[in-house]
């Protein structure tokens, strides 16, 4: 029976629109808008009662490392400015420490691209078969001669599965991206420790382009001369 039910065509119930009395006050709320509506409320007012057992759990006397750290600015505690928080030692340290992880990071990246080089050239590199020809008189070896040399001119085809010339290809793409990534990472290195000389004690200034021996690019600066002790 309830397979014959339904086979049955049925009206589909639709909820009423919005009467014309009523039309000054927008569309009328169907249930999934009234749904959602409610389950937000209810998502509000649990995280009110969570809110309000913290804060009726809270000791008054407890302690945390952040009060020291920040203070109250219109109601809201905003942490302390941390741009000082660090001696010029302790920041020339950590610089030190980031282009020697940006050098190891060139010095890997280089091993990788030799590595996968020679792995190319070997791949690429095709052995060239040697056959020892006898013959009988000169024009016969000129002839010989002529046949081998058409023959060595003549483009190798190497019959290769697909599969080894897609892994061939990705070899290639990853040799040039890991070249550029060098390159990129070279660039950061030299900036990085052009920043760390700034940094350090000495009357500097920039060379002016008229002052620059070779044309450069990037900035030059020059170092005034001091008495060592």
């Amino acid at each position: 029976m309830s397979s014959l039910r339904n086979a049955i065509p049925r009206r589909a119930h639709k909820e009423r629109a919005q009467p014309d009395a009523r039309k000054k006050f927008g569309l009328l709320e169907k249930h999934k808008d009234y749904v959602l509506r409610a389950r937000a409320f209810h998502q509000k007012e649990d995280a009110l009662r969570k809110l309000r057992e913290k804060a009726s759990f809270k000791n008054p006397d407890e302690f945390y490392f952040k009060m020291v750290n920040t203070r109250m600015v219109g109601g809201i505690h905003r942490r302390e400015s941390e741009e000082n928080k660090y001696t010029p030692e302790e920041l020339m340290l950590m610089k030190t420490q980031d282009i020697g992880y940006v050098l190891q990071k060139v010095q890997s990246e280089k091993k990788k691209i030799e590595r996968l080089s020679s792995m190319l050239h070997t791949l690429d590199y095709q052995p060239e078969n040697k056959h020892v020809y006898y013959a009988e008189d000169r024009d016969e070896a000129k002839e010989i001669h002529s046949r081998s040399l058409q023959k060595n001119d003549s483009p190798v085809v190497v019959n290769a599965p697909s599969r080894i010339k897609r892994k061939t290809a990705a070899s290639y793409r990853e040799l040039e991206a890991r070249k550029k990534r060098v390159q990129e990472l070279e660039k950061i290195y030299s900036d990085m420790a052009l920043q760390k000389e700034l940094q350090k004690s000495g009357r500097k200034r920039k060379l002016r382009e008229d002052e620059i021996v070779q044309p450069s690019t990037r900035p030059v600066y020059k170092w005034r001369a001091e008495r060592k002790r």
